[in-house]
C-alpha cells in the first residue's frame, strides 16, 4: 500500500503530468457534454442500454452459443480459451502455421533468410490484460501497434495510461524528443508533422504484415457480427489487407442482435470521444477474398465475475467516461494504478478499480481505495452501471475466488491503521451521544490544527495536504443547526422530472430535409459534399483540378466511356501509390454524415489520401438502425464518418492518420426532379 500511495504523491507532484491530464480530461468531458445534445433521449437510451447487457450478462451461455455457430456458419475459425496462457498458445499456433506457409510459398529454406514474423495490430485493452506483446515478442515474433497512442507508448515501453487515449499522460515535447530519437527526424512540437510521421512508418507496416490483430467492440449474437469501431483507420487496415486477420474477444461483449448494436453505438462514441459516431465502425461477417479470420474469445476470470457480487462490472463497454468522470483518475492518470507487486493495472479508474482484482486478484484490490464514492462515474456511464456500489464491494473483500466463492474480508487494501480508524468510525456512529460528542470535538480540534497542518506533518500522516488544504470544520454541527434554525425540507413530488424527455422535442423526420442534414454534419468533421446531376462529370472536373489522372475506381460506379474520353486512368486493384479512391456509397445517414461502403468497395475507400463517394440522394437515411439491414449480407461494411482522424497527443485534432486525409461525397440528385 505504501509503494501505491508514493505512486499517487508522485502523480499529483509531477506538473508536466498534470497539464497533460488536465487537457485531456476537460476536452473529453465537453465533448461528451455536446455529443449528448443530439439525442435528448439519452437518458433512456441508456435505461435500455442497462437492460440488454444485463440479459447478455445473464444468460451469456446461450448467446455465446449462437455467436460460436454463426461465425462458423460464416466461415470463421473460432477458438474458446480459458485463461490468458491458453490465449497465447492458440495466437502462437495461428503464427506458427501462418510462418510454414510463407516459407513455403516462399521456397525459402535457409533459416539465415527467414525474417520474423510481423503483426500489425491494432488497440485492443483484453491484449493488455493478457500482456500478448510481451509473450509474443518473447517468441521471437515482432508486434507492432498501430494506434498512434499505443504506438507512442510502445515506443516508450509503457502500458497505456488510458482505456480510449493512451498517451494522455505524454505532452507534445515528449512525443517530439521520442520521435527524434526512435525514427530519427528532426526534433519538433508540430503534432501534424509528429502524426504524418506515424503515417508513414505505419503503412509499410500494413502492407507487409503477416498477420492483422483486433480486439472486438462488439458482437452480434444473432448475425455472428464483429463490430470494431476506430477513428484512424488502422483496425481497418489490420482486418483488411493482411492475409490473416486475429479478433480476441472478452467473451461478454456481446449484444443480442443488430437492432441492439445500434443503440449502444449511438452511447459508446459519444461517451468515448464526443462524436455522433467514430469515423469508422467496421462490420464483419465473414473473411474477405483470400482471407484467413481467427476469433478467439476469451474467459479469463470472466465467468468467475458473472458468479460474483461484482457482475455488474460486465456490463462495461469500454468507453472510458468514467476515468474522464472521475475526480481522483483526472490527478493520478493510469500509470498509478498499480497491485501490490508494482505492475500497472491493465484497467485504470473507477471500472478498472473493479475489474482489474475481479478477473485478475487480490494484487490489485487496493485501487478500489483510490476514489472519493462521489457518484461521477456512476452518472457518466452510458450503460448506468452503479460503479460506487461495486467500489465499496471490493472494500469489502467481495471479489471472486479460483474456487467461485467471493472473500469476505473487509477493508481490502487499507493500512491497519487505517481499519482501526474506521473501525473505531463505526463504534461512535452507531451511538448517537457518542457520535455528537465525537463531531464536537472534530470542529474544536481542526480549529486548533487546521492552521499548523504544514509544520505538523500532517500530509505526511494522512496524505491529506498534498493536493488540498486541511479544512475547519463547521462551528455548529448539523444536528445544532437544524434544531436552531427550525429548517423544515419536503421531498420533491417527482424526482424524474429532470430525467424526462419531453422537455426536447426531436422534428418528426418528415420535417428534416435529409440532404441538407446530412452536407451540415459532414461538413462539420470536415468532409465535403457536392450536390450534382451528373456525378461523373463533377468528379471529372474534380480531379482535373487537382491534376489527378489516374484513379481506384470501383466497378459500376461511374461512366467509364467519359472517364477513358477525359484521359482518366481507372483500375479496380488496390494499389496504395494511388491518389484518389471512387466508391459507390450504399446509403447515408443524416443525422451522423456517414456513408456505409461494403465488400469491393473497401480498399478504395480506404488505402488512397483522398476518397470520393457517389451516393444517392434518395438513399440518404435518417440513422444508423435504418441502415442496418444493409450489412447483414456483406462480407464487410463499414459506417465511414469523415475523414481518418485522432487526438491523441495533447487532444489536438490532427485529420488524417492511416486512412484517407480527405472524404468528399459526389450526392446525385438527378432524380429529385
Amino acid at each position: 500500500m505504501d509503494t501505491f500511495r508514493q505512486r499517487i504523491r508522485e502523480s499529483i507532484e509531477n506538473e508536466t503530468l498534470q497539464i497533460a491530464l488536465d487537457n485531456n480530461t476537460e476536452r473529453r468531458l465537453k465533448g461528451r457534454a455536446a455529443a449528448f445534445e443530439s439525442i435528448p433521449d439519452w437518458r433512456k437510451r441508456r435505461q435500455r442500454a442497462h437492460a440488454i447487457r444485463a440479459d447478455v450478462i445473464e444468460h451469456l451461455d446461450e448467446y455465446l452459443a449462437q455467436f460460436i455457430a454463426k461465425n462458423e456458419e460464416n466461415g470463421v475459425i473460432v477458438h474458446r480459451a480459458k485463461d490468458a496462457a491458453e490465449a497465447i498458445q492458440i495466437i502462437l499456433g495461428i503464427a506458427d502455421s501462418n510462418v510454414s506457409r510463407r516459407w513455403s510459398e516462399n521456397n525459402t529454406d535457409d533459416r539465415s533468410r527467414r525474417t520474423p514474423l510481423l503483426i500489425a495490430k491494432s488497440k485492443s485493452m483484453v491484449s493488455e490484460e493478457i500482456e500478448l506483446n510481451h509473450k509474443l515478442e518473447a517468441e521471437g515474433i515482432r508486434v507492432v501497434e498501430t494506434d498512434l497512442g499505443e504506438y507512442i507508448v510502445q515506443l516508450r515501453h509503457e502500458r497505456p495510461s488510458h482505456i480510449i487515449t493512451p498517451a494522455a499522460h505524454l505532452r507534445k515535447e515528449q512525443v517530439g524528443e521520442l520521435f527524434h530519437e526512435k525514427l530519427g527526424i528532426p526534433y519538433t512540437t508540430d503534432i501534424p508533422t509528429l502524426t504524418a510521421t506515424a503515417r508513414k512508418v505505419l503503412r509499410e507496416i500494413f502492407l507487409t504484415a503477416d498477420i492483422g490483430f483486433s480486439g472486438v467492440n462488439f458482437g452480434v449474437a444473432e448475425t455472428g457480427t464483429v463490430c470494431i469501431i476506430t477513428n484512424e483507420g488502422n483496425g481497418r487496415m489490420v482486418t483488411t489487407i493482411p492475409p490473416v486477420h486475429i479478433a480476441l474477444m472478452g467473451m461478454e461483449r456481446l449484444v443480442p442482435n443488430l437492432e441492439n448494436l445500434s443503440l449502444m453505438l449511438s452511447l459508446l462514441p459519444r461517451s468515448a470521444t464526443g462524436q455522433k459516431l467514430t469515423v469508422y465502425t467496421q462490420l464483419l461477417n465473414k473473411p474477405l477474398e483470400n482471407q484467413t479470420r481467427h476469433l478467439i474469445i476469451l474467459d479469463n476470470g470472466r465467468m468467475r465475475l458473472r458468479n460474483s457480487p461484482l457482475k455488474e462490472s460486465l456490463y462495461c463497454i469500454r468507453c472510458g467516461a468514467c476515468l474522464n468522470a472521475c475526480p481522483v483518475f483526472r490527478e493520478l492518470s493510469g500509470h498509478a494504478y498499480i497491485g501490490k507487486d508494482k505492475s500497472i493495472a491493465p484497467y485504470p479508474g473507477p471500472i478498472g478499480s473493479v475489474i482489474s482484482p475481479g478477473l485478475l486478484g487480490e494484487n490489485y484490490v487496493q485501487l478500489a481505495q483510490a476514489s472519493s464514492l462521489c457518484g461521477a462515474c456512476k452518472d457518466a456511464c452510458p450503460v448506468d452501471i452503479d460503479l460506487p456500489k461495486l467500489l465499496t464491494r471490493v472494500r469489502a473483500g467481495q471479489i471472486p475466488t479460483v474456487d467461485n466463492r467471493p472473500q469476505t474480508v473487509g477493508g481490502a487494501g487499507l493500512t491497519w491503521s487505517t481499519r482501526l480508524g474506521l473501525q473505531l468510525y463505526a463504534r461512535l456512529a452507531t451511538h448517537p451521544k457518542l457520535y455528537a460528542a465525537s463531531q464536537k470535538f472534530a470542529a474544536l480540534g481542526t480549529h486548533l490544527l487546521s492552521p499548523r497542518s504544514q509544520w505538523m506533518r500532517l500530509p505526511a500522516i494522512t496524505g491529506w495536504g498534498y493536493s488540498k488544504d486541511f479544512p475547519r470544520f463547521a462551528g455548529k454541527t448539523f444536528r445544532e443547526q437544524w434544531n436552531k434554525n427550525d429548517v423544515i425540507l419536503s421531498e420533491a413530488k417527482d424526482l424524474g422530472n429532470n430525467d424526462r424527455d419531453s422537455s426536447v422535442a426531436l422534428l418528426p423526420q418528415s420535417d428534416i430535409n435529409k440532404v441538407e442534414q446530412f452536407t451540415n454534419e459532414l461538413t462539420a468533421l470536415s468532409g465535403y459534399v457536392t450536390l450534382t446531376k451528373n456525378p461523373t462529370q463533377s468528379i471529372i472536373e474534380f480531379l482535373n483540378a487537382r491534376g489527378v489522372n489516374k484513379i481506384h475506381l470501383e466497378p459500376n460506379t461511374l461512366k467509364e466511356s467519359l472517364l477513358r474520353k477525359a484521359n482518366i486512368e481507372f483500375t479496380d486493384t488496390p494499389d496504395d501509390k494511388i491518389l484518389v479512391g471512387v466508391t459507390n456509397a450504399i446509403c447515408g445517414l443524416a443525422d451522423t454524415g456517414s456513408v456505409l461502403e461494403a465488400d469491393g468497395a473497401l480498399h478504395a475507400s480506404l488505402l488512397p489520401e483522398i476518397h470520393i463517394a457517389v451516393l444517392k440522394s434518395s438513399n440518404i437515411l435518417p440513422s444508423l438502425s435504418d441502415a442496418m439491414k444493409f450489412v447483414n449480407d456483406k462480407s464487410a461494411a463499414v459506417f465511414i464518418t469523415g475523414p481518418s482522424r485522432t487526438a491523441d497527443i495533447e487532444m489536438t485534432l490532427t485529420i488524417g492518420v492511416h486512412g484517407p486525409k480527405e472524404i468528399h461525397v459526389f450526392v446525385d440528385d438527378s432524380n429529385s426532379g
